[in-house]
């Protein structure tokens, strides 16, 4: 999972927009040259939505691929356009009827052994990107293996949380953190390794 996360722990603005987000050239690069890691992303639908409506346009865009959220051009943003587009699409909507957008396949419900035989595939990492309803769900299945936040100098005052009805505590150790010029800090987290399955 990534995430960009306000200091005060929103990873949206009450409207659900991103512009807030405290634009970083080193992180860019450092995002870009991870892309190579992963190959699938799940989204919620309102997630997949977002991107649907921007990525495909934004990599045609004879200007050059703009940052989504500050509209700076820069060449990691063309990068993450090529990447997103031909990555494969898992979508998780129970009111889309399809999903046209190029490598997009559609799952109707939330099934975390759906989840984990997708996961046991053949093939590189999954990303979730945005997405809180389902990192919740995720979270709460002990689905994701590594959690990527990344902590903006900002204050949203309110805003979106992003996790909601995760039963339990989880305890996660860092993996790695690092500060960036501009103030962001990226942390990564893994779950403990003695977290039990819901299921267990």
């Amino acid at each position: 999972m990534f995430n960009r996360v306000s200091a005060d722990g929103y990873f949206a603005a009450p409207d659900g927009s991103l512009k807030w987000v405290v634009p970083e050239p080193d992180l860019d690069k450092a995002a870009a040259d991870g892309l190579d890691d992963a190959d699938t992303i799940l989204l919620g639908r309102r997630t997949y939505e977002m991107f649907e409506a921007f990525w495909p346009r934004a990599l045609k865009d004879p200007a050059g691929t703009a940052d989504p959220h500050s509209g700076r051009r820069v060449p990691e943003m063309h990068a993450m356009a090529v990447w997103i587009n031909d990555a494969t699409k898992l979508v998780l909507s129970k009111t889309r009827k399809e999903v046209t957008w190029k490598n997009s396949r559609l799952l109707r419900d939330f099934d975390p052994r759906e989840i984990e035989a997708i996961k046991k595939q053949s093939g590189k990492d999954i990303m979730v990107f945005g997405s809180g309803s389902l990192v919740s769900q995720l979270t709460e299945h002990k689905l994701i293996d590594e959690y990527r936040f990344v902590v903006g100098p900002v204050f949203l005052g309110e805003g979106k949380a992003l996790m909601h009805d995760v039963s339990n505590n989880v305890k996660l150790d860092l993996l790695d953190s690092h500060a960036f010029r501009c103030g962001n800090v990226m942390l990564s987290y893994r779950p403990h390794a003695n977290e039990p399955r819901p299921d267990a």
